[in-house]
């Protein structure tokens, strides 16, 4: 069993790897989080500004951990400019993880989304043959591409970079490719992480087809242990009892793609 502390250990950024001009993975020491399980997350502090849910990114070096971020928002911007030789805490892992079936299985993936699928693809299985959808809106904005291909070289698989500009790859939203793909193979499983926009409409297609189907959602997340109550959506606490649900559950969710929360606990419309 992995050990889970609620209490910040303090790591040191030791690399910073320039994914696009505004996505960077932060790269640190930390044996427990470098073994966390596909969908698995963390809080992380960045001092004197707030704390982040964080998903745990992959690395090719043992006992390393990373946190991929893009400069959005005021935290995520801060985290962004951090430099090698800054601090972060850290603390976690918490949630639940993937269920890696056998056979087919589909990834879908949209930005950062795409962290936690990364790791999924680490423990695919050796009879898996993988497909990876890769959403960005330029062919600036897409990466990972490299890296699929490298964690699934043993595997058959498929890495495809889909741009909603058609600056690089297919032309479209990813959900557009994935409709086509879905009409043309049967997939044993589908997995999602992204914009809950596309989400929804990831989980809605594979359900449509009877399709297994998992999507690791990202809420308002102030604590990551179920406590504060901020990232509750319909009876559920998405830290505590995900952040991995399969479509059954989802299917029946009322907040699931429709609304969301604000810092306020406000329910807003998307």
């Amino acid at each position: 069993m992995q050990e889970i502390s609620n209490r910040s250990s303090i790591r040191v950024i030791e690399k910073i790897i320039d994914e696009t001009p505004t996505v960077r993975t932060l790269v640190f020491s930390d044996d427990s989080l470098s073994n966390v399980l596909p969908g698995q997350f963390a809080m992380v502090w960045i001092p004197g500004v707030n704390e982040l849910p964080m998903s745990v990114m992959v690395t090719e070096e043992k006992g390393k951990a990373a946190f991929t971020v893009r400069k959005r928002g005021a935290s995520s911007t801060a985290l962004y400019d951090l430099k090698v030789g800054s601090q972060i805490g850290v603390r976690g892992p918490y949630g639940n993880a993937f269920t890696i079936k056998g056979g087919k299985i589909l990834l879908v993936g949209g930005g950062t989304g795409l962290v936690p699928l990364m790791r999924l693809a680490k423990f695919a299985k050796p009879e898996n043959e993988v497909t990876v959808l890769m959403g960005s809106k330029t062919k600036d904005e897409v990466f990972f591409e490299d890296m699929a291909n490298k964690i699934l070289e043993k595997n058959k698989h498929h890495v495809i970079a889909c741009t909603e500009d058609g600056s690089y790859g297919q032309k479209g939203f990813v959900t557009d490719v994935m409709e086509k793909l879905i009409g043309e193979t049967k997939f044993d499983a589908v997995y999602t992480c992204g914009p809950e926009i596309m989400m929804h409409k990831v989980v809605q297609m594979a359900n449509s087809k009877n399709t297994f189907v998992e999507a690791s959602l990202e809420r308002m997340m102030k604590c990551g242990i179920g406590m504060c109550g901020s990232c509750c959506m319909d009876d559920v606490l998405v830290c505590h009892d995900g952040t991995v649900f399969d479509g059954t559950f989802l299917a029946k969710s009322k907040e699931f793609g429709h609304t969301h929360r604000s810092k306020a606990g406000i329910l807003e419309n998307y």
